[in-house]
This record gives C-alpha cells, structure tokens and sequence, in this order.
C-alpha cells in the first residue's frame, strides 16, 4: 500500500472520483474538465491514465470490469478500494491541517519588483488586475450555476475560497497602485546595467559640459 506522502494532487482528485462510482479514466477526466477542476489540479489525459495506473500498482483502486462501445478501444472501468478510502482519507486530513508553501511566482515577483521602473511595475499590475477580476467573474458564475442546481454548498466550498483569495489579491494590488502612482511609495528608477550603458550613445566631446 502506498504511503499517504505518495498521493499526488491528481492521484488524490482521482480517488476521489472513484469514491463516488466506478468508472474509466477517460471519464474521470471529462468530469474534471466538466467540474473545471482543472483550476485546482494539472490535468490531461494522459497523466490521467498514468495516476490510475499508479494507484492500481499500489492497491489503492482495482479493476472492476472492461468495457468496448462499437469499434472503440475496451476501456477498464476502475473502482477505489478499502485501502484507497483510507490513504484519501489520511491524505485529506494531511492537507486540510497542515499549511504548505508552494513557492508561489508572484510573492517572489512583487519582491523583486524593486528591479523595474515604477511606471512598468503600474501597467504590469494593471494588466493583472485585469486577468484576476476575469477569474472573479468566471468563478462568480460558478457559484451562480451551482446555486441555480441545488447542489450542495459542500461540494463547491473551493469556489468560494478561491473568490475569497481572489479579492484579497486584487483589493491588495489595487492598494499598491494607488501608493505608486501617488508617490506615496518612494520607487527609485533602477540602475541601467552594464550592457544598457555600453550601449548607451556616446555624446560629441565639444557637447560635454
């Protein structure tokens, strides 16, 4: 059996899946895709089928029958085992607990930010303020969808948790905006490297003060 340690994102996502009924990987990945829960895990068909292939290696799902619809390929329907349910089990109860650092790129980038001129650094902000009130929009209809079905709020408590990191970012960067273009936060011009002052044209020597 594997350790909970080996789960990956897509293995986890993929036991989950096969928590709620049997079924062939390709399915199982065009109910991610249907759910869009390629927000929250990297997904493509292929690796797909190799996180299956895992998890049966591993006796955390198993056969449960195959399958063939006219001249297509048989397909093996999967279904979790007792031993799967527990590894999702400690897994998730891993995850919920204990707060990770995934090393995201923008904390990095904002901390680096200092390299580029300020007016740069504004439209580069602006432009993801643009992007990021898609995001909210898009996960707005979500909920929106989902309310409309009946279905559970359980179910959909990560759209809500990503709207909610959504308006922070977006509220925080509209706040550093405002410092930037007032002056309020003091941004030297970087200093032009070595190549850019080689580079730079030399000015007659009469002109030369």
């Amino acid at each position: 059996m594997a350790k909970t340690a080996e789960l990956t994102p897509l293995g986890v996502a993929s036991l989950a899946l096969l928590a709620e009924e049997p079924m062939h990987p390709y399915e199982m990945y065009q109910i991610l895709m249907a759910r869009h829960e390629d927000r929250l895990v990297k997904v493509r068909p292929g690796t797909l089928y190799h996180a299956v292939g895992r998890l049966e290696e591993n006796g955390l799902v198993e056969a449960a029958g195959v399958e063939r619809e006219g001249n297509r390929p048989e397909r093996t329907t999967y279904r979790i085992t007792p031993a799967g349910h527990a590894a999702l089990d400690a897994r998730l109860q891993d995850m919920l607990a204990k707060p990770v650092n995934e090393y995201p790129t923008f904390p990095h980038a904002i901390a680096e930010a200092h390299h580029l001129p300020a007016d740069v650094v504004v439209d580069l902000l602006e432009q993801r303020l643009i992007a990021l009130e898609a995001d909210l929009d898009f996960l707005t209809g979500a909920e929106q969808a989902v309310t409309a079905k009946g279905l559970e709020r359980k179910y959909w408590i990560d759209v809500t948790y990503q709207q909610a990191m959504l308006r922070t970012e977006i509220s925080w960067i509209r706040e550093l905006l405002v410092e930037l273009r007032s002056g309020q936060l003091p941004w030297d011009n970087p200093q032009p490297t070595p190549s850019e002052l080689s580079n730079k044209p030399k000015e007659p020597l009469g002109k030369r003060s």
